[in-house]
């Protein structure tokens, strides 16, 4: 370089330009206007500000199925992901929590058999992309209206243990009325098995004597839920 010369302005990484763009997408289309990975981008941007994104939100949606998959997933999971660090874990735990909050939000201080509708919206937001099984219960007062949300049980892919004595003393604890039973299927199948369907004849027995009642037990399922006594099988 000869004197009096300057050094040209290095041009700005390409994807600044392209997180605008997706910002401006979504705030005149909401997320129904980005993909399914942009939506990743969108919260990866704030945990990786000088880093291109886009090839990370793409690995994980391949890996993991879809946006709900990959913001449930456990974080020793994500972190199998190369170059996903703990503040993009973070920020993925973060939505997955609002989602939980907001879901629950409309069950509380409401009926619960009166919007069953949301309970199974909340059931859905809270379970159906675990990879292992949970088993929770909604402890309801007089009203049906919600007192507490508790798991009662994790286990693997495929079974939780579940302790109907434990579940009562517990709605007694709480002085619970009656309980929706809700557990999940990580396979996806919300079909009952003959088991399950047992086991919530065992808790509606223990509970009869103690005047809790069983209203429900849905099972949840990533493509839809079953709900017993819908299939009058309680």
């Amino acid at each position: 370089m000869t004197k009096g010369e300057t050094t040209p302005a290095a041009s700005p990484p390409h994807y600044l330009g392209h997180r605008e763009r997706l910002r401006d997408r979504f705030r005149k289309g909401g997320a129904d206007a980005l993909g399914k990975y942009e939506l990743l981008e969108l919260i990866l941007f704030r945990a990786m500000p000088r880093r291109d994104v886009k090839p990370l939100a793409k690995a994980l949606v391949a890996r993991f199925g879809s946006f709900a998959e990959v913001v449930s997933a456990r974080p020793e999971r994500l972190l199998e992901i190369e170059g996903l660090g703990d503040a993009a874990i973070v920020e993925l735990k973060i939505i997955e929590a609002a989602a939980k909050r907001l879901a629950k939000s409309s069950i509380e201080n409401r009926p619960s058999l009166s919007s069953f509708a949301a309970v199974v919206d909340y059931c859905r937001t809270a379970m159906a992309f675990l990879d292992h099984e949970e088993f929770r219960v909604l402890f309801l007062d007089k009203k049906n209206h919600l007192i507490a949300d508790e798991v009662q049980g994790v286990g693997t892919v495929d079974h939780a243990p579940v302790y109907p004595r434990e579940i009562m003393r517990r709605a007694l604890e709480l002085s619970a009325c009656a309980i929706i039973l809700v557990h999940n299927h990580p396979s996806g199948d919300p079909q009952p098995s003959a088991d399950e369907i047992h086991l919530t004849h065992q808790i509606i027995a223990v509970g009869k004597p103690l005047k809790v009642a069983v209203h429900d037990h849905l099972i949840i399922g990533k493509h839809g839920h079953a709900s017993l006594k819908g299939l009058r099988l309680i």
